[in-house]
């Protein structure tokens, strides 16, 4: 058929436009990048493609599992439609569960199968199958849910997979600052894209009590709120002043407990809420002063910089046990997970040392210092929580307590007290402050947003093993994962706890994740760069990184080193003089190591996308 003369031609082009706008556009992804590394990667030359006409298929699983309508409500939303299948058959994403359990895999591994025909994911369990499918998604574009695709392309390959550590964990403080329910859920969101499996939810602190306390209503309507200081910076937040107006802060209701806790379980997540006694007390105190030593003590909801902790619970008040154990009822009514956290770090012990009751108890008990009347708290809420069906996590100033063999400690304050604790026979989470502490500073401070402590760079938290080398064998045994620590005292916008999350977090989820012979840090830096796109398609704020150059020298001959240089960011060009000047875009680019004598000063400046970044920094070799 011809078309009349008076026709618009060029309509004819418009029309062919949105028709193959509407389309989407076409992708071919040239490799396999997952973060955290699989076990097992193998290509092949061969490729699949995805479009709006395969199939998605759940053969032995349910289309009403809590997995499938996970996967299939997050392929609609990366603009994939699919079709459900009641049977396996070509160009089809099947998701099945082992016939019979393949040990290997365990409870939460996978195999991902990507061949001409279709793409299969099979696993142990539901939360294997949930992993595989994040390893899937992150082989899609990074924008996939911004823009429409009608067609990707996916090499063939098997990706067999399972973690090194049954602990994967995120914490979150909220007692310094709190965070709404959607801000948790972005959290969790994050968590488990990278197979994140350990929500570490810090509830209490002396900055606020964060959840709804039907039992002990002061906590609330009291311990919830301190003072408002606006944007001051927290180092300069004036103290508590009396009689001051109490409108900073809020808690979780049952009801928002609830979807959270749901949300988590559909990402395979578990929530560990933490309560933390006996120290860090001052929310409970300003609510419930007859829990202290000092009855005419004045206390407050902490506002800013608060050192040291002083705030502590009586532990010879013979009210303080049935009061925890009531808490501990509460809190076990809201989160059904198998552990509670009761915190027990950086508990001073002035005041009990100055306290008749305290005194009394440690004689009453034959405890020789208050370090053991703290172990003898700790060992009561521990029985309580044991007689209640769940267990205790508690921080590593506690771990010489009379625990429960089910019991964790969690070791901060170094490794060292990590192997102490497993060598004792105890179940141990590593997560040591100087690789963990994610509130500290990721990069040079003069250019980084206001922060605490020291400068836990990506590559840094990249190096962390939970399990050091000078480790025994049998004790290695009892370590059973780690986790990064998000304090908030400077954090108080949400974007700012995603920018100090990310992409450290991806560091920790293979440190935690992939076997310690697969983890290859040229190749871990590459991916990282990818998958911050990824990160702006979804609106994730992130840091680009540390641009201090990475340096390492070794005796070559003589007074002369070898030095090689190299950068934590992908992409970053090193421009180097050895004679004293400023390093210019017109001076030499290091492209291999350099002989240099002892003594030279080497001044060396980073270039990203044209740009010089931070500052020139100088080593002398030695």
């Amino acid at each position: 058929m011809s078309l009349h003369i008076g026709f618009p031609f060029w309509l004819v082009g418009l029309l062919l436009t949105l028709t193959l706008s509407s389309c989407g556009r076409s992708y071919v992804a040239s490799e396999v990048s997952i973060i955290p590394e699989p076990v097992s990667v193998t290509t092949k030359a061969r490729s699949f493609t995805l479009s709006n006409h395969t199939k998605v298929c759940f053969p032995n699983l349910g289309q009403n599992s809590k997995t499938a309508r996970y996967i299939t409500k997050s392929l609609r939303q990366l603009h994939f439609h699919l079709k459900l299948s009641g049977r396996e058959q070509g160009n089809s994403i099947v998701f099945t569960i082992n016939d019979s359990v393949d040990d290997t895999l365990g409870d939460e591994g996978y195999v991902l199968e990507i061949r001409p025909s279709g793409i299969r994911v099979s696993a142990n369990s539901e939360t294997g199958l949930f992993y595989g499918f994040q390893s899937l998604v992150q082989m899609l574009p990074a924008d996939i849910g911004n823009v429409r695709y009608s067609k990707v392309t996916l090499p063939e390959c098997t990706v067999i997979d399972y973690p090194r550590f049954a602990w994967r964990g995120c914490h979150l403080d909220v007692s310094r600052h709190f965070f709404p329910v959607k801000y948790i859920k972005r959290m969790l969101d994050i968590m488990a894209a990278y197979k994140m499996n350990k929500f570490h939810w810090h509830l209490t602190d002396d900055h606020g009590w964060r959840l709804e306390s039907q039992r002990y209503p002061l906590l609330n309507t009291v311990g919830s709120w301190r003072g408002e200081r606006g944007d001051v910076l927290w180092q300069e937040s004036a103290p508590p002043v009396a009689g001051e107006a109490q409108s900073y802060g809020g808690f979780y209701s049952r009801g928002d407990v609830e979807e959270i806790v749901e949300y988590a379980a559909l990402l395979h997540i578990d929530v560990i809420p933490e309560i933390d006694l006996p120290g860090h007390a001052s929310a409970i105190l300003a609510s419930y002063p007859n829990l202290a030593c000092n009855r005419d003590g004045d206390f407050s909801v902490q506002t800013g910089p608060y050192w040291p902790p002083s705030a502590v619970l009586c532990a010879g008040n013979d009210s303080l046990v049935p009061f925890l154990f009531g808490l501990i009822d509460e809190v076990a009514s809201m989160f059904p997970g198998d552990y509670i956290h009761i915190g027990g770090n950086e508990v001073l012990f002035d005041e009990w040392e100055l306290c008749p009751r305290c005194q009394a108890r440690m004689r009453s008990l034959r405890l020789g210092n208050e370090l053991q009347l703290q172990q003898w708290v700790a060992t009561q809420l521990s029985e309580h929580l044991a007689s209640i069906g769940r267990h205790a996590v508690v921080w590593d100033e506690v771990a010489g307590a009379s625990l429960a063999d089910s019991d964790i400690v969690m070791a901060w304050r170094g490794q060292e007290s990590g192997i102490e604790a497993a060598a004792a026979g105890r179940k141990v989470v590593m997560t040591p402050s100087d690789f963990c502490s994610f509130d500290y500073y990721q990069a040079n401070p003069k250019y980084q947003p206001q922060a605490i402590g020291q400068t836990i760079t990506l590559a840094k938290v990249y190096s962390f093993d939970p399990v050091p080398k000078e480790h025994s064998a049998a004790a290695s045994t009892m370590i059973v994962g780690g986790q990064c620590e998000l304090w908030t005292e400077y954090i108080n916008r949400w974007a700012q706890a995603e920018y100090m999350l990310l992409p450290r977090l991806c560091a920790m989820s293979e440190v935690l994740w992939t076997p310690a012979h697969r983890k290859d840090w040229a190749r871990f830096r590459a991916k990282v760069e990818s998958h911050k796109l990824r990160f702006a398609a979804l609106d994730y704020n992130f840091c680009e990184g540390s641009f201090k150059p990475l340096v390492k020298m070794s005796r070559h001959q003589g007074d002369s080193f070898t030095v090689s240089v190299s950068s934590e960011i992908e992409g970053t060009y090193v421009y180097y003089t050895t004679d004293g000047t400023m390093p210019t875009l017109e001076s030499p680019t290091y492209v291999e190591p350099l002989v240099l004598k002892e003594g030279t000063m080497l001044r060396l400046r980073s270039v990203f996308n044209g740009l010089p970044q931070e500052e020139v920094y100088d080593y002398v070799i030695k």
